[in-house]
């Protein structure tokens, strides 16, 4: 079982809680974030893999 500790494991939250900031500012239904929201917390590098290729994004734009 790899082990991801120090740099490694700080750039993966980092960017885990970026996607799911950006799951949580979709236009996705409740139910398909939730679903989202788990993979990447449950599986932190396939989950966010699995989201940056297809998951929902939020609107870059601003009102």
């Amino acid at each position: 079982m790899v082990e991801i500790t120090g740099l490694g494991g700080l750039v993966i939250l980092i960017l885990d809680l970026w996607a799911i900031i950006s799951i949580i500012g979709s236009a996705a239904t409740t139910g398909k974030k939730v679903l989202w929201c788990l993979a990447v917390i449950l599986l932190p590098i396939l989950g966010f893999i699995a989201w940056l290729i297809g998951g929902p994004r939020a609107d870059g734009r601003r009102t």
